[in-house]
């Protein structure tokens, strides 16, 4: 019989915004993604708001993902630097029905960036959400522009396009910013390093219980648009 020790894994928590104009679906996409819910009636979140969930990254990480729901007015108050205090990453979500939230994509970019950066002062890792791609019959996708270089161009590590009502790309967006953060991970502190306030050390993770792992991530962090979308004119 092995008598070896149980081999730990370290927790890692990210704090990741979800930020954009007031009845873009914020809500919406958190609560498919943490919960597999959709409702039509959510009321305006006021301030801000959370949710967890729990990431079986590999064998040796678990990964405790902190969404903040960021209320689509508050990008006009003084509350957003407080709300945007430690976060590693965004979700930046604007309504493809909508063409004024899309106009306003780079208003909280710009603001997101001017308040929060990583330690080697970069823009923490942001990714674009065209939400609500299950109405695109009735909405701008002749109108916008050609997202790849639109998201290359303003800094975003990728865009696609979502729906809650329908649960299109959310798991693959989030899983695609959560790569990214990842991926800038070893410019941290090393694993149990006590400078280091979000690594915990903790008992070997239970994989036989429902999780996330094995969903797959995006490839370079880029969703390829559908045939016939995402690829006219500028507003």
């Amino acid at each position: 019989m092995s008598s070896h020790n149980p081999t730990m894994q370290q927790e890692r928590l990210l704090k990741v915004l979800v930020i954009g104009d007031l009845g873009v679906g914020k809500t919406s996409i958190i609560k498919r993604y943490v919960h597999q819910i959709f409702s039509q009636h959510y009321r305006a979140t006021v301030g801000v708001d959370f949710a967890f969930k729990l990431l079986n990254w590999d064998h040796k990480t678990v990964v405790r993902l902190q969404l903040w729901d960021i209320a689509g007015q508050e990008r006009y108050g003084n509350m957003t630097r407080v709300y945007y205090r430690e976060a590693v990453g965004a979700l930046v979500i604007f309504d493809m029905t909508r063409a004024s939230t899309f106009q306003a994509v780079l208003k909280w970019k710009g603001d997101l960036d001017s308040k929060v950066a990583l330690g080697n002062g970069r823009p923490v890792p942001a990714v674009l959400l065209g939400n609500k791609c299950d109405q695109l019959s009735t909405g701008l996708c002749s109108k916008l522009p050609k997202l790849e270089n639109f998201t290359r161009d303003h800094g975003f590590v990728g865009w696609y396009e979502t729906s809650a009502k329908d649960n299109t790309n959310i798991d693959a967006a989030i899983m695609c910013l959560v790569e990214s953060i990842m991926a800038v991970e070893e410019e941290r502190p090393p694993a149990g390093d006590p400078r280091d306030p979000s690594v915990l050390v903790l008992p070997r993770f239970d994989y036989n219980r429902t999780g996330m792992a094995g969903l797959p991530g995006c490839d370079g962090c880029k969703k390829r648009p559908l045939p016939g979308r995402m690829e006219m004119g500028d507003i």
